[in-house]
């Protein structure tokens, strides 16, 4: 599997680079805003299905500071950086209280294959169609969307907007901010 998506995701990238980048400009989402959901925005009431099959709703988490991670593709290397590193910061983010949800465009099972190979025991979101990724006005370039994180506080409002992620640290960085809206 792992070779697999590699060579996927390589002949991804080389059609990008052929066909230049086809995300360009701001995100149209369905609340008539472009570009990134701002700061103090009001997270969309969504549903999802996670590596389990079972259905996830942001609004079932208010109550507790939650970070969402938007990643390009199960089973690459920078993904899977970043997905590693929240799974080794998983314990704190228990302790402090953090919800840590992780969504690409990716399907259930391929979810389901890179949580089991990996150990990822947070939720990973299922969003093939694209909802997620538009509702917070996440680009996209083939289908796949960008690295983009959003910490969200206890009423449900994005308190930080991460557009540029470093996928070795972003775990530590997220947890402070986190920690700080307590």
């Amino acid at each position: 599997m792992k070779r697999r998506a590699l060579l996927k995701f390589a002949a991804v990238l080389a059609g990008s680079a052929v066909l230049g980048s086809l995300g360009c400009g701001a995100v149209s989402r369905p609340d008539g805003g472009e570009g990134l959901l701002p700061v103090g925005s009001t997270v969309p009431d969504l549903a999802a299905l996670d590596q389990d099959g079972k259905e996830r709703r942001l609004t079932a988490e208010r109550g507790r500071p939650m970070i969402l991670f938007f990643y390009p593709k199960d089973g690459t290397p920078g993904c899977t950086k970043e997905a590693c590193a929240f799974r080794d910061a998983w314990d704190r983010y228990k302790q402090a209280g953090i919800a840590v949800f992780g969504v690409s465009t990716d399907d259930v099972a391929s979810h389901a294959e890179f949580a089991k190979e990996h150990k990822i025991t947070f939720p990973l979101l299922a969003d093939p169609e694209g909802t997620w990724t538009k509702a917070f006005g996440v680009s996209t370039t083939l289908g796949m969307a960008s690295r983009v994180s959003f910490l969200i506080d206890a009423n449900g409002k994005v308190a930080k907007v991460y557009p540029d992620v470093d996928p070795g640290v972003h775990a530590d960085e997220v947890l402070k901010d986190a920690a700080a809206l307590k």
